[in-house]
């Protein structure tokens, strides 16, 4: 198994997601591996690049392994199915976990949605907003939480804040500790929506506009309020508008009539070359998600399934679900789960009925009593929404 890290991770290259799994995975027979990129931050590339050393190393130091999963968290999971179509014959499964599988440049297209919203309503002249070509990214984000806490003290900031969030496609329940708010409870799934909206929307842009060399994101031809119509919370939004006395109409015009971004095609292109898997997959692929996750949200998991479906590898994928709010925020259990039902596809070449919910939880809280990995599953059945931007169709910047 070779672990790919998540962005802004230890520079010290890892195998597994923490010492108990580790220590589970090497007590079960697993062969661990890791490596880490020269250039940090947003390292797909880097990561990508090196796998075939850390591989020949492997089969040089082990003898050669009966099978090689890439499997990672966060942008390590989307390093891992990226894995799988970069180096075809070194990979024979992928497991990502709460991973960017459609890549960055569909979610950074959400993010500057959200940012484009929220800055056309609150300020639009404020210079230090800046959305992309980011110069100052402490500046930026400073400025961001500023306009945002300001904006919440008052029903119509809520209001447009709730507005700029759903665009950017943010769940309603994103925040570890609290429960989830009921479904018609505006209010408290507004406080969702603003206190996840810095994490999941403001998302830091300088570091991989530097690395792609120039702006990869884009916002012509975009019906905002198509978006709201499609992300399937426009009835919380026209809520919190009517309880504020504004015109939802109104505001949508104003955005409408904004200039919009385009993107440098390099940049695009770079990003689609390096952290944009197509979904052209060989071998089998188990993701998990949480369906609170902001960063990426859980709409990753859906458009990253259309892209295999259009490639004719539906059979080969299999996607998982805890119903909770967090990044990652998985149980050890969980995580054995997913790495045994993936083993034994590999074994017996067939999902059958493996990767369900009823499955996986009987085997997580088998695992989790037996070889004492706290507690055990709590996996879902959950139906993914696409993203509202899938970024592939040529001519979109």
């Amino acid at each position: 198994m070779v672990w790919n890290p998540g962005y802004g991770g230890s520079p010290e290259a890892a195998s597994a997601p923490n010492p108990t799994l580790q220590g589970w995975l090497l007590s079960k027979g697993y062969a661990l591996a890791g490596s880490t990129a020269a250039e940090g931050g947003w390292a797909v590339k880097g990561l990508i690049g090196n796998q075939p050393a850390l591989l020949e190393l492997i089969r040089s130091e082990l003898g050669e392994p009966d099978s090689v999963i890439a499997w990672g968290s966060s942008m390590g999971g989307l390093t891992a199915v990226a894995n799988m179509e970069a180096h075809r014959q070194l990979f024979d499964a992928a497991l990502p976990l709460c991973g960017s599988v459609a890549g960055a440049v569909p979610m950074l297209n959400g993010g500057l949605d959200g940012a484009f919203v929220l800055k056309m309503l609150l300020a639009p002249g404020d210079e230090r907003l800046e959305l992309v070509d980011v110069r100052d990214e402490p500046t930026r984000q400073a400025a961001f939480r500023e306009v945002l806490d300001e904006a919440q003290a008052t029903p119509a900031g809520r209001a447009r804040i709730a507005l700029a969030a759903t665009v950017a496609q943010l769940p309603v329940w994103t925040q570890r500790g609290m429960p989830a708010p009921s479904p018609r409870d505006y209010a408290a799934q507004q406080e969702q929506l603003y206190a996840a909206f810095m994490f999941g929307v403001i998302s830091p842009r300088q570091p991989l506009e530097e690395r792609a060399g120039g702006n990869f994101s884009w916002n012509t031809g975009v019906d905002y309020a198509r978006s709201l119509i499609q992300s399937g919370q426009s009835q919380m939004v026209r809520s919190l508008y009517a309880e504020a006395g504004l015109s939802l109409t109104e505001d949508l015009r104003v955005v409408g009539s904004a200039e919009r971004i385009s993107a440098d095609p390099a940049a695009v292109a770079y990003m689609q070359a390096n952290a944009t898997p197509a979904g052209d997959i060989d071998g089998p692929v188990l993701s998990l998600h949480e369906t609170g996750d902001t960063a990426p949200t859980v709409a990753q998991a859906g458009t990253y399934a259309e892209r295999v479906r259009q490639n004719g590898d539906n059979p080969l994928l299999r996607e998982a679900f805890v119903d909770r709010p967090g990044h990652c925020n998985f149980a050890d259990a969980e995580v054995a789960a997913m790495v045994t039902t993936l083993q034994e596809r590999l074994d017996t070449g067939r999902w059958a009925n493996l990767a369900t919910p009823g499955v996986l939880n009987r085997l997580a809280d088998r695992i989790s009593s037996a070889d004492g990995l706290g507690r055990g599953g709590s996996f879902a059945s959950f139906q993914p929404p696409k993203m509202l931007r899938p970024e592939r169709s040529p001519g979109n910047w």
